[in-house]
């Protein structure tokens, strides 16, 4: 039985729920809709690797990634998030961060960026240490996710 933060971290995970609840204290919204998609996953050697989407993104009409039109990059690319890296937990305190290695996002890029981890049973709550600013809002997002079973 996996006793440590990073041993019970270790796996891949289904993404539950993604909620932003704006600072200022006015509604809450769901930036990948409410029944996002995505994985997150941390290996015994140290990676991670997070890949979220709406679920209604639109196929690119010309059927090829570098031919897309501006409209298409600027809608498909708002509704994917995705970085990798290195992952970091400090099991006296409870913490955990992620390394972005490669991001969509190119201002993640080089960034380390702390996480509010909790974990309940079979769900792993992750949320942003500090506000952030999304969707023009200084935000904190809370994201829930599932251990993965490939037979889902």
């Amino acid at each position: 039985m996996p006793n440590t933060l990073k041993e019970r971290l270790i796996g891949a995970w289904k993404l539950v729920s993604y909620v932003e609840e704006p600072v200022d204290g006015s509604a809450p919204f769901y930036p990948m809709g409410e029944k996002p998609m995505g994985l997150i996953m941390y290996t015994p050697d140290g990676f991670m690797s997070a890949q979220l989407m709406h679920p209604d993104r639109k196929n690119f009409a010309s059927g090829d990634w570098f031919n897309g039109t501006d409209e298409e990059y600027r809608q498909e690319a708002s509704t994917y998030i995705a970085y990798t890296g290195p992952f970091q937990v400090d099991e006296e305190q409870q913490t955990l961060t992620h390394s972005m290695f490669v991001s969509l996002f190119p201002n993640w890029t080089g960034q380390t960026q702390p996480r509010v981890v909790a974990l309940e049973g079979n769900l792993l709550h992750l949320s942003t240490a500090t506000p952030i600013v999304s969707g023009g809002k200084t935000v904190n997002s809370f994201l829930t996710w599932k251990r993965a079973d490939a037979q889902d």
